[in-house]
């Protein structure tokens, strides 16, 4: 197992992005067509949060069939910007993946953005650091 290995060899590089103006349909579509569970909130290339599949689960958004009256009203109301998780912990591409490995360990969430200068370069989620332990052995 590579040690040091930073997390630019472990994370997604093209990431599925939305804008705080976008709405939860657009979020609830996104994670169906990407088979993703994790989408970061951006302003210009600057993240400022994160929406996962949990936040829509909770709210009863995601794997319900019924676009009931009640259904619609919520996905209207809501607002991605009311939804997402503000308060996020950041690494950078060159942070090693024991560094990644602890902090999931630790908190509870699933995935981590990457940033450079400010920008969003990645997303690296706990599957990511799964696949990887997987691959060393």
């Amino acid at each position: 197992m590579i040690r040091k290995a930073p997390v630019s060899t472990i994370m997604t590089h093209n990431v599925v992005c939305l804008k705080k103006e976008d709405n939860l349909a657009d979020a609830e579509y996104l994670f169906k067509k990407y088979h993703i569970r994790h989408i970061p909130i951006v302003s210009g290339s600057s993240i400022i949060g994160m929406l996962s599949k949990t936040d829509l689960l909770r709210i009863g958004l995601m794997d319900n069939e019924d676009h009931d009256d009640l259904n619609t009203l919520v996905r209207t109301n809501l607002t991605i910007e009311r939804v997402m998780t503000r308060e996020l912990i950041c690494v950078s591409s060159s942070t090693p993946v024991k560094i990644v490995a602890e902090i999931l360990a630790k908190e509870e969430f699933h995935a981590l953005p990457v940033v450079d200068n400010n920008k969003l370069v990645g997303i690296v989620t706990t599957t990511d650091l799964i696949n990887y332990l997987l691959n060393q052995f």
